[in-house]
């Protein structure tokens, strides 16, 4: 834990309590548009768990295959990106236990969106922001899925942004593995 990442969660939990009044007419507007749900439909495979953690686990692989510590590297930390992403949002979750817009399950926060920014940050991390941007504008997309799919609310991926942020962060040396691209 670092001020850094306890200002983060701040912000994520402000813009979550600032956002929570809009939470239902929000939903509603972003789901019943139809152009949104087919435009947006990959972010609910794109910000799952099977496909982050995979992708973290073939990016570690390629890198050991190959020889490339750089990428070994990255898709090792992506790997415990995501264990961290998702060990958090749970505990969360299972305390909070807030029930999702379309009923089923525990919404707060959101997983997809929390791996997603997880993943982004690190990117960021290493490679800068010619890659972290796009990164960041997919984790968005996810976060933009999880609502207009009635799975989540704004505020739940308000503070899942903050929450992948701070797990990315968690897993990379503060300046240390700046990687050029």
């Amino acid at each position: 834990p670092t001020t850094g990442n306890a200002g983060i969660l701040a912000i994520g939990a402000g813009a979550a309590l600032m956002s929570h009044p809009a939470d239902r007419s929000v939903t509603k507007t972003f789901s019943t548009s139809t152009g949104l749900e087919e435009t947006l439909e990959a972010g609910a495979v794109v910000g799952g768990f099977p496909l982050q953690i995979g992708a973290a686990f073939a990016t570690y692989g390629l890198g050991r295959a190959f020889k490339n510590e750089c990428m070994a590297a990255v898709g090792g930390e992506l790997v415990q990106a995501q264990f961290v992403a998702q060990a958090l949002t749970y505990g969360i979750k299972g305390s909070v236990r807030r029930s999702r817009p379309e009923g089923g399950g525990y919404s707060f926060p959101s997983g997809h969106t929390t791996a997603a920014f997880a993943s982004a940050t690190l990117l960021q991390r290493h490679f800068g922001w010619k890659v972290g941007l796009p990164a960041y504008g997919a984790a968005t997309y996810v976060a933009a899925q999880r609502v207009q799919g009635k799975r989540h609310y704004l505020s739940d991926v308000a503070f899942g942004a903050a929450l992948g942020v701070v797990a990315g962060r968690t897993v990379t040396m503060p300046g240390g593995h700046k990687m050029a691209f």
